[in-house]
């Protein structure tokens, strides 16, 4: 385990660490420039250990919490992967029909954080289906650098229609009241801003640092937004204008709030990018906001 701090780490390497996370740059580059930031105790097995998500010790609700019922479903998605793979989580004892939300993961599959935000949000109320759009491929692999080369072998638009098919099990479902949302992180951003799109019934859709849809596509989202941005994130900020713009020439609902001096995946607790109180505050902000869309 490495000694380092977050502050310890200049913003070059969170950026490096980002193209790497997106394939911009392969591990081979990404170590090499990696190796340009090490000095002193700094070693370059110090850094990689540090910038590697740590799943062994940060998830927040087990699996087996004694509030929730939490398990993998298969559900259909005749338009996309075929048969699925999801992590569904419920309070226990319910008293009646819940909303249901849909929790998109980034473009490495369902990997522990993942599974563990879907538990979260059953916590707060709500039955979450947590799909892995890698379930055609065998299934995330267990590690996130797999989970990358994998997802890259699927189209997206074909990954956004399983999420959708996801969205028709949960509002069918028997125990929840038909009501559905998403919040996705990332590329789960993206497939959140897609799925207000192309789902006029969608009941919300909160997008963490996610991609843009298509500007011309705008005027079809009726499902109301709550977007979230971290402040140092140039790529994915960068369309922003642009879709603000859109949605207000279109009189769409949305609000949307920046974290400054966090990066792109401050949520993502298994990473030296989380930012604590950004995301407790973001987390608080996305659950008030389906209670009251949802309910």
């Amino acid at each position: 385990m490495s000694n380092l701090r977050k502050e310890d780490i200049s913003q070059e390497v969170f950026d490096l660490y980002d193209d790497y996370a997106h394939n911009k740059l392969s591990r081979r580059q990404f170590i090499e420039k990696l190796s340009v930031y090490t000095a002193g105790t700094v070693t370059l097995g110090s850094l990689l250990s540090f910038m590697s998500p740590n799943y062994a010790t940060t998830a927040t609700v087990p699996q087996n919490h004694p509030d929730i019922d939490s398990d993998y479903i298969t559900y259909n998605s005749p338009k996309g992967g075929g048969t699925i793979k999801g992590l569904l989580s419920a309070p226990k004892n319910k008293s009646s029909k819940l909303p249901g939300v849909i929790v998109v993961h980034e473009n490495r599959g369902l990997n522990p954080y993942i599974e563990d935000v879907g538990r979260r949000t059953a916590l707060d109320g709500f039955i979450s289906l947590a799909p892995d759009a890698l379930s055609p491929l065998g299934g995330y692999p267990g590690n996130d650098d797999d989970g990358r080369e994998l997802q890259k072998k699927r189209d997206r638009n074909e990954m956004l229609q399983d999420f959708i098919a996801a969205y028709e099990y949960l509002r069918s479902h028997p125990d929840t009241n038909g009501k559905v949302g998403v919040v996705g992180f990332c590329f789960g951003g993206w497939i959140a801003n897609m799925m207000a799109v192309e789902l006029p019934d969608l009941g919300a859709a909160v997008p963490f640092y996610g991609g843009q849809p298509p500007i011309e596509e705008v005027a079809k989202i009726n499902a109301p937004l709550q977007i979230h941005y971290a402040g140092l994130d140039e790529r994915v900020n960068a369309g922003w204008t642009e879709y603000e713009r859109a949605l207000k020439e279109k009189q769409k609902e949305f609000s949307v709030h920046f974290y400054p001096n966090v990066n792109h995946g401050f949520h993502n607790n298994t990473t030296p990018r989380y930012d604590e109180e950004a995301a407790k505050l973001a987390w608080s902000r996305t659950i008030d906001f389906f209670k009251e869309k949802l309910s």
